[in-house]
């Protein structure tokens, strides 16, 4: 049996390879294929036991195991810059986009423009697909980046639209459901601190969980909804990406400073797949929206596929431009400290440097 010059089994279908070489491939090509089979055969995976378990209803339990085994990887050491990257992510990808979206709707009115309902808008732009963050980050960003998955957790749901729509609910937002989301990557910090062992023990969960994830995920997304969304739902998420993916790069680069991996800020462009429920939420919370509901929930579903296919794309574009497309842990390993041969040094002595 031949073998890989690693000492592993060649591939003779190279799956694993060929989705990694898509940007964003690992969790875009499950949720597509969830996405069809959910649409076009919605009873297949309906049949019970492990087989639903796994291939329909894992998504939460999934992305929950995600979230903790991220937790381990951020240390004391790493703390405060994840704090940095999560503050600067919800203020250029949801504060400022929302609050744009509101001064929109005080002049054009709920029923917005162009077929483009303002709580579409809101509801598609104010929130981001953490799942898709985690693993676009997990292949090119760093502990930073994939900690900073706290800014999908906090604008996860329909509390930013709640607020800056100042609904009549507003002060029945859940804020232990907040809390709730944030538990699994607190516990995760803390065991990864107490313990590194088990920082090494869970580094692998991404490349495991984020395709099981993300097909489950997918069998939720009808793509009937997604071709009634039709041009306005397409033409939303576009502008998400182009949009909150400019201000989330301006940060990287200019508040941040993180040069040539600056367009791992567009990764955070995308429409989180729960926000297709937002509308029915905010209109539960406020009657006035409720003639909008039909509209917004298929431009945002419609918005949540165009984002996840588009955002990743847009990513590694800018990435690859810069010279940022590459898998190196930047805070666990600095470039400009690790140990090399002089090349002046005839006996090949490292300075202490690392040059």
């Amino acid at each position: 049996m031949s073998s890989a010059p690693s000492g592993t089994e060649r591939s003779r279908v190279p799956l694993f390879a060929t989705m990694n070489r898509i940007p964003g491939g690992l969790m875009l090509i499950p949720l597509v294929l969830g996405s069809v089979l959910g649409t076009f055969a919605p009873g297949a995976l309906g049949i019970g036991s492990f087989t639903t378990a796994l291939f329909q209803d894992s998504a939460l339990p999934l992305i929950a195991l995600l979230i903790f085994a991220t937790g381990t990887q951020v240390t004391f050491r790493t703390g405060g810059p994840v704090l940095a990257h999560t503050g600067v992510i919800l203020l250029c990808k949801s504060l400022i986009p929302a609050g744009l979206i509101v001064l929109l709707g005080l002049v054009v009115g709920l029923d917005g423009f162009w077929g483009l309902s303002i709580l579409g808008l809101l509801a598609a732009f104010d929130n981001s697909n953490g799942g898709l963050w985690l693993a676009f980050t997990g292949k090119y960003g760093d502990n930073r980046d994939r900690g900073a998955y706290l800014a999908s957790a906090i604008n996860d749901g329909p509390f930013f639209s709640l607020l800056f729509l100042g609904a009549s609910g507003l002060g029945d937002i859940p804020v232990l459901t907040l809390v709730a989301a944030l538990v699994p990557f607190l516990l995760g910090a803390i065991v990864g601190n107490v313990d590194p062992q088990w920082r090494e023990v869970l580094r692998p969960v991404p490349n495991i969980v984020i395709p099981f994830f993300a097909f489950a995920l997918g069998t939720g997304i009808d793509l009937g909804a997604v071709v009634t969304g039709g041009i306005g739902g397409i033409a939303i998420g576009v502008a998400v990406v182009l949009i909150t993916g400019s201000l989330v790069y301006l940060g990287y680069r200019f508040l941040l400073r993180r040069g040539r991996k600056a367009g791992i800020g567009f990764a955070a462009a995308t429409t989180a797949g729960n926000a297709i429920a937002t509308p029915g939420i905010v209109a539960a919370a406020d009657p006035r929206f409720a003639e909008y509901v039909g509209t917004a929930t298929a431009q945002v579903a419609a918005s949540a596929l165009v984002t996840a296919i588009l955002a990743p794309i847009v990513a590694s574009f800018v990435l690859k431009r810069a010279g940022g497309l590459t898998s190196e842990d930047e805070l666990d390993v600095p470039v400009a400290t690790v140990p090399g041969p002089d090349p002046a040094a005839p006996d090949g002595r490292t300075t202490g440097d690392g040059r």
